[in-house]
């Protein structure tokens, strides 16, 4: 969970292992585990998390190992039998957290803060939690869509449901004031689609966005208010992400697609469509919405994997990597930027002040000229690279595993990523 998008769940969240408290923790330590917990602190940092932890005799570390290893039912379960706490036990503990009062100057200042910013007029405001609650409130729930675009709609944070992480940032940047260009509710086809699968109106669904900034918690408040199947929502998910254009709407499609990109006769679906204006409009490359260029792509230098490289650099400056890894955490980049011989830094530094291939390239022809003959044969060799070792051949069969592509007849580096990223966009 990205912690610096969102606020974990409220403090007051039972649904880990019913203990106050613990399913913030657990969003806590999976952001912790992947680096993105922003201003949040997790573990002994925390006076929350610490009480947590002593109350159930677990470390900080093995609650983040296990965060990342479990669900939340098998987290929940491992905790209690970890813990050994009795219900009673349990029922106290919650009570006290719940009840618990600024006790120091501190955190008496603190709530005062919170209150004078974020809730004026609220007077039944008073405990610890509550204050916690309404700072994590205040500081996520407007949504500025005028510096950055609202999320895919492909992505399935919400409920597992397409297009409803897209309308819940839509919903709290019109409720904000901060919506831009975009439209929310009935005047967006889209999230018509979307509420009527939904059975909800467009002023609940939005009253629900701006009260929960937590992806889960709100899909909670989706799935709860929505009598849809499972089986439901994947032909919904699938319809949504490969709906294009049919007889009545072609020439409106590409008329917008001409307004958006007109090179690009490759996009043939809405939400494809929509993901490359979001892109070209905000100047950014957001690999949580697309795949990365091919590694047999030699549109820049003539050598393979550099324009993927160059998309994954873009994507880790502006925060948009997704589930893909840049320069020294990716083993193909490393074999890149070797051959060329520029340090992840200056590589990454040079795409920070060069706009476009064209500038990155006469850049690395300047500073780490190749000849045509070198290009040639590093081409060939990192193109053709295969697992060798056991350990290697059982990283790919761990991927083919993870990407439920087991029966593929795969035998390089190349194909392998092509697959994946195919699968990992595929609805």
């Amino acid at each position: 969970m990205d912690l610096t998008r969102q606020p974990p769940r409220r403090p007051s969240n039972l649904d880990v292992a019913g203990i106050v408290g613990a399913a913030r923790m657990t969003d806590k330590a999976r952001a912790h585990n992947d680096e993105t917990l922003g201003e949040f602190v997790y573990g002994k940092y925390s006076g929350l998390d610490r009480r947590i932890l002593a109350f159930l005799n677990i470390t900080a570390d093995d609650f983040a190992v296990a965060a990342d290893e479990y669900d939340d039912g098998a987290l929940s379960k491992w905790m209690l039998e970890t813990g050994n706490r009795s219900a009673e036990e349990i029922e106290e503990f919650n009570r006290s957290e719940l009840e618990k009062l600024p006790a120091d100057k501190k955190h008496k200042q603190l709530l005062e803060e919170r209150l004078a910013k974020f809730a004026p007029d609220r007077t039944d405001i008073k405990t610890v939690l509550q204050s916690i609650e309404l700072d994590d409130w205040g500081c996520f729930w407007q949504v500025d869509l005028t510096v950055r675009p609202p999320r895919s709609a492909r992505a399935r944070d919400v409920a597992g449901i397409c297009g409803v992480a897209r309308m819940a940032d839509k919903a709290r940047a019109e409720r904000a004031g901060k919506i831009g260009e975009y439209k929310y509710g009935d005047t967006s086809g889209q999230d018509v689609r979307i509420l009527e699968f939904l059975g909800v109106s467009a002023d609940d669904f939005q009253l629900a966005a701006v009260k929960n900034p937590n992806d889960i918690e709100i899909g909670e408040w989706v799935l709860e208010n929505s009598d849809r199947s499972r089986e439901e929502i994947d032909t919904f998910n699938h319809a949504m992400v490969n709906r294009g254009p049919n007889e009545t709407t072609r020439e409106r499609f590409e008329a917008r697609r001409q307004e958006v990109d007109p090179t690009r006769t490759d996009i043939n679906t809405w939400v494809a469509l929509q993901d490359l204006d979001d892109e070209l409009s905000f100047g950014i490359v957001d690999l949580r919405r697309r795949a990365p260029r091919s590694p047999n792509s030699t549109d820049v230098y003539g050598m393979v994997h550099l324009a993927r490289l160059i998309d994954k650099g873009r994507a880790f400056i502006g925060e948009t990597l997704g589930e893909y890894f840049y320069a020294e955490d990716s083993g193909m980049d490393r074999m890149a930027l070797g051959f060329l011989g520029v340090s992840a830094d200056d590589f990454t530094e040079a795409l920070r002040i060069h706009p476009n291939d064209e500038d990155v390239e006469a850049w690395l022809k300047e500073n780490y000229a190749k000849s045509d003959n070198d290009i040639k044969e590093f081409n060939e060799k990192i193109s053709q690279m295969g697992p060798e070792t056991e350990r290697h051949k059982a990283m790919m069969a761990r991927m083919l595993k993870k990407i439920n592509a087991e029966s593929e007849n795969i035998n390089t580096w190349f194909a392998m990523m092509e697959l994946d990223d195919e699968k990992t966009f595929a609805i």
